[in-house]
């Protein structure tokens, strides 16, 4: 709802009002303590509406009441003036719906509700709150300047998504055809075309091998990188299937800086072996779970 036409506190200079005209802001300011009248009326009474703005430039409130600035009317007495009140205004925000958080009944898991899991939430890791990519479940918290291109880092973070644009079913094949591209996406050139660390220089196998992933199982191939800028990481692609509706391969990428400001390498097996399935989160085992990854 916009607000009626009407001198406001602007929202870049508090301390002058501008005047809104019911669609948005014009080029007429004036001092609070000093009335005018409404711009191109030529009348004497102003309205002030109070309100709260939800941004430089737009006005958000609702109003639902009132106050007039006294004019002396014809026997010389001032008009009363009627108090005003809002109602709290809900900001607007180009950021990102908040993704995956921590369950509500167990804070310390982060719930995959399209994928049917929930994956453990290390020490030192955070549900993402406003991050571009939709598939996210678990970051490091804040971020740094990346040391390529203009841009924002993380140290860490975690994805999971289901797999639908490919035929295979196999975990491990899905894991050996992933791990190049989850490389590139982590280390090489973002969604931007942007190199965040100078592009990619080489790569080694540091792990693969099959493993128990929510009672089913799964295949990791794990990466160590280097980078021409920064000191490189580790990825890591996990394939398994998914054990709610089409059963489709579930693929989850772990991204990790190397050196000493980069997430405990050991997290990526804690959150592999704490992986659940949404019926049996507070259980283990099952099939596969004598299975275990080799170097």
């Amino acid at each position: 709802m916009s607000p009626p036409p009407g001198w406001y506190p602007d929202p870049s200079a508090p301390h002058l009002q501008r005047w809104w005209d019911g669609t948005g802001w014009t080029e007429h300011w004036h001092a609070p303590e000093a009335p005018v009248p409404e711009p191109g009326t030529g009348n004497g009474r102003a309205k002030v509406v109070a309100i709260t703005t939800a941004g430089a430039v737009l006005v958000a409130a609702i109003v639902t009441g009132a106050f007039f600035l006294g004019q002396d009317d014809d026997s010389g007495g001032a008009q009363a003036q009627t108090a005003p009140t809002t109602v709290a205004s809900t900001p607007t925000s180009d950021s990102p719906t908040p993704l995956p958080s921590p369950s509500a009944a167990d804070p310390s898991v982060v719930e995959d509700q399209l994928n049917g899991i929930t994956l453990p939430l290390p020490d030192g890791w955070v549900a993402p709150q406003y991050v571009s990519e939709d598939d996210v479940v678990m970051t490091t918290p804040g971020t740094y300047d990346c040391p390529g291109d203009t841009g924002l880092c993380r140290h860490g973070l975690v994805i999971s998504r289901t797999v639908t644009a490919n035929a295979e079913t196999s975990p491990k094949t899905l894991a050996e055809q992933d791990i190049s591209k989850a490389a590139d996406d982590a280390y090489d050139r973002d969604e931007l075309g942007r190199r965040p660390y100078g592009g990619l220089k080489s790569n080694q196998l540091v792990k693969s091998g099959q493993v128990a992933v929510a009672g089913r199982a799964g295949y990791l191939v794990r990466w160590r990188v280097q980078t021409a800028k920064g000191p490189g990481g580790y990825v890591e692609s996990l394939a398994f299937p998914a054990s709610v509706g089409t059963e489709s391969p579930v693929l989850v990428r772990f991204v990790f800086d190397a050196g000493p400001d980069g997430p405990p390498l050991a997290d990526m097996d804690r959150i592999t072996r704490g992986i659940r399935s949404v019926d049996d989160a507070g259980t283990g085992g099952g099939v596969g779970s004598s299975i275990g990854p080799t170097n």
